[in-house]
């Protein structure tokens, strides 16, 4: 009522009115009493402007009492003006009159036309503000838009190019009729476009080429970085076998099997001979599937390639030159021709026989039986715990399955396979050994597949191996080849594990085998020439030993034979040969040098032929070693009386002629029983030096050589040691040592230094015999921790 109240005064104060002001003044004080009567307190932010119409205490109308005051109002107002009675509107406005017009007294307290007035004005004066003091930058936004409708057009017809049907560049409504099948597409000029489909063809062709090269590399280098982390280190021949001889003869000691490799995963297929990739995958030593290489080309291939096209670019050349009879070209040509077809259908037929029996040896192993392929879900899960390195988890797996499955060859394997990456894993032999176990297990169940069969047996054996069970790895590899007796690779490693129980005779004998059904045997030939040249066959060895390494095949590439076909050309005076395959060794990586062919070494360790004391660090060694020489002389002349034999012939196959004899105080850093009893000063004054005494990978020993005795050129076997040569007794002339290319005599009562890692030999054509004292020490460079942790030699 007080809105109502404030705009009816002033606008009734603005407004002529036609009747008597005495009347309107009356009617404005009957509305004011009748207001005060009902209404209650006003606020206190609008009694000011109420002081002059109402007296104080006078307030606002309560709502509810609204029509109350109306009725009141009204017959005053009819009695004293004798007028129609105030209507109130549909907004809630009241009029007195009946109407708005210009009758007096009449008209509605205000409109809605005064506050679209002042609107209109508002955004009147803020458009010419704007415009005036140039708030916004029309031009700039006009730009704008229409920038954003052409790239905005750009990117929907580039995106939409793929639609043209009509070949304009663009789509548009045709195209789009076109795609909903409302008319028929209309097709290009083939001669206009035929140049620039096929360029286009080339690109793409050449794009997704590359585009295919590049997942197959990256899945290559998977497999091999997968191989490098799941394959465990294989021991050292050395560090398994140790004998009471010098290492020089270990050098010609067993070969030890290639490392096994554990590939990728891949699970079995219920298919099997169904499966699109049967053919491009093998098995290993381990069982597991592994992806071969593709077939390489062959010398002869590519000769015979460059033949035919040697044909065909003469045939083409001689139909192109022109010639006075023109026939004889033509016949000459097609002669040619008919040539270069028919060796390029025996070349197509030869590879075509190559790939079949590259099919034939890539045929994809058979893990599962009938009843694994039931459970394959369940073996697939475990596995792939184990592929990816949760041992712990895929052992709980493969357990469960075969607590609930004992009858499943498969999971028995996986089990094993488990307990297997633990023992690595763990560097536990218990471990191994419930792996050894398991592997048994799972190749005495009932219908086990023969390809689970063949991997678990050979893992087995391997396992036995590295545990330095050769008995049982033997009888492992016996049953194996029993039961696949045309698998020459079986035959090989039976061969291998007859040469690990030095047994020369029984693997000779499988080797002999191998090479009757299988003559190019790489692997056969290279290990028979190494018996062949134990056996100091020296001339019949080189053959087999050139003819395996030239194989290139697995297992052939090995330091051992690389040394041996050398000494063996040494030996029969082809020397420029002889230093060909040492430099070829060398090359590979077996060797640190031509010269320097040891090959249980420590990388970073100075090499040089000879040595002084001050570079040794070992000058009181050297010192109480020449002080006592006497004292050190005749104990060893009191032992040389043969009666004792306490001096032993050389067995190590390095003499050409003579005779040899040592007697070993130490060894591996141990003394050698009670040698010390009979010298017992000389053992005494050693002890105080531990890098003698204490050093596992040499010997202390008296050496006495006869005259006539030749020692041919050789290496030590490491090269974590020093040798030392204290002359005893020394004739005057014809005995002498070599070193690489430097030669040098003893003297008595003076120490030689030599690393002995490096080639060198022996003459002694005196007419007495030698007598020296060996003591090797440790290399001065190695740490401490390399001395207490490299294993003897």
């Amino acid at each position: 009522m007080q809105r109502y109240r404030h705009y009816g005064n002033s606008y009734s104060s603005s407004s002529s009115s036609a009747a008597p002001v005495e009347e309107l003044h009356a009617e404005e004080e009957e509305e004011v009493y009748t207001e005060e009567e009902v209404c209650e307190e006003l606020p206190v932010e609008e009694e000011e402007e109420e002081v002059l119409h109402t007296p104080a205490g006078a307030g606002v109308c309560n709502e509810e009492e609204a029509p109350l005051m109306q009725e009141e109002v009204q017959p005053v107002a009819q009695e004293a003006e004798g007028k129609t009675a105030p209507v109130e509107s549909k907004n809630g406005k009241r009029t007195e009159g009946g109407g708005g017009g210009g009758g007096g007294g009449g008209g509605p307290k205000y409109s809605m036309f005064t506050w679209f007035v002042v609107l209109a004005l508002l955004g009147v004066w803020s458009s010419v503000a704007v415009v005036y003091f140039d708030i916004v930058d029309y031009d700039n936004v006009i730009a704008r838009a229409k920038e954003f409708h052409m790239n905005f057009s750009e990117v929907l017809q580039g995106k939409l190019t793929a639609y043209d049907t009509d070949g304009d560049g663009d789509f548009d409504v045709e195209d789009a009729k076109v795609l909903l099948g409302l008319k028929t597409a209309k097709t290009p000029n083939v001669r206009d476009s035929a140049e620039e489909k096929t360029e286009t063809s080339k690109a793409s062709d050449e794009t997704t080429n590359q585009q295919g090269a590049e997942p197959a590399e990256a899945t290559t280098s998977q497999t091999l970085t997968e191989e490098t982390t799941e394959s465990g280190p294989a021991p050292a021949l050395g560090d398994e076998v140790s004998g009471s001889q010098d290492v020089e003869s270990e050098i010609q000691a067993a070969v030890p099997l290639p490392p096994p490799v554990d590939d990728d995963f891949v699970p079995d297929d219920p298919r099997d001979s169904a499966h699109p990739f049967e053919n491009d995958v093998g098995i290993d030593t381990t069982g597991v599937l592994v992806e071969d290489p593709p077939p390489q080309e062959t010398v002869e291939e590519a000769e015979r390639y460059l033949t035919s096209s040697k044909f065909t670019q003469e045939a083409a050349e001689e139909a192109e030159t022109p010639s006075e009879p023109a026939a004889e070209p033509q016949r000459e040509s097609r002669e040619a021709e008919r040539e270069a077809e028919a060796e390029g259908e025996v070349t197509t037929e030869k590879q075509a026989e190559e790939k079949l029996k590259d099919k034939a040896k890539k045929k994809k192993p058979k893990l599962l039986n009938k009843f694994d392929k039931t459970i394959k879900a369940e073996i697939d899960a475990a596995e792939k715990l184990r592929k990816k390195g949760k041992a712990e988890e895929a052992l709980k797996a493969f357990e469960a399955l075969v607590q609930q499955f004992p009858q499943s060859p498969r999971a028995r394997y996986g089990k094993a396979q488990s307990e297997d990456d633990m023992a690595e894993k763990l560097r536990s032999n218990d471990m191994l050994q419930r792996a050894i176990n398991t592997y048994r297990e799972a190749a005495e169940l009932p219908d086990v597949t023969s390809d689970l069969l063949r991997a678990a047996l050979k893992r087995r054996a391997e396992r036995q191996q590295f545990l330095g069970r050769m008995r049982g790895s033997l009888m492992t590899l016996e049953k194996l080849v029993h039961i696949f007796p045309e698998d020459v690779s079986l035959k090989n490693d039976l061969g291998v594990a007859y040469l690990l129980l030095g047994d020369n005779k029984g693997a000779k004998k499988v080797y002999e085998e191998v090479l009757e059904v299988a003559p190019g045997n790489g692997f056969a030939k290279v290990h028979y020439g190494f018996i062949l040249k134990s056996e100091n066959k020296i001339s019949e060895s080189i053959p087999y030993l050139r003819g395996g390494l030239e194989s290139g095949e697995p297992g052939t590439d090995d330091g051992r034979f690389y040394f041996h076909l050398g000494d063996a050309l040494q030996r029969v005076g082809d020397n420029d040969n002889a230093y060909h395959w040492y430099e070829l060794g060398h090359q590979r990586g077996h060797f640190a040098s031509v010269w320097q062919r040891s090959l249980y070494n420590v990388d970073g360790l100075k090499a040089q032929p000879w040595w002084m004391p001050k570079e040794t660090g070992y000058t009181d060694l050297v010192k109480v070693l020449e002080r006592n020489w006497k004292m050190i002389r005749d104990e060893a002349l009191a032992v040389m009386d043969q009666n004792t034999g306490l001096f032993l012939p050389e067995e190590e196959n390095l003499r050409e002629k003579g005779e040899w004899g040592q007697y070993t105080l130490w060894q591996q850093g141990r003394k050698v029983g009670n040698s010390c009893q009979g010298v017992p000063k000389t053992c005494s004054l050693l002890e105080r030096f531990p890098e003698a005494t204490g050093c596992k990978r040499g010997q202390i020993k008296f050496s006495v050589m006869q005259p006539g005795t030749h020692v041919w050129p050789h290496t030590g076997p490491t090269n974590c040691r020093l040798r030392m040569h204290l002359g005893l007794v020394i004739p005057k002339q014809g005995c002498r040592i070599r070193c690489t290319n430097q030669t040098r005599e003893w003297e008595e009562g003076k120490v030689l230094i030599f690393d002995d890692s490096f080639e060198h030999e022996v003459w002694q054509d005196a007419d007495s015999y030698r007598l020296i004292f060996i003591v090797d020490v440790w290399h001065p460079q190695l740490t401490q921790y390399q001395r207490q942790t490299l294993s003897p030699i």
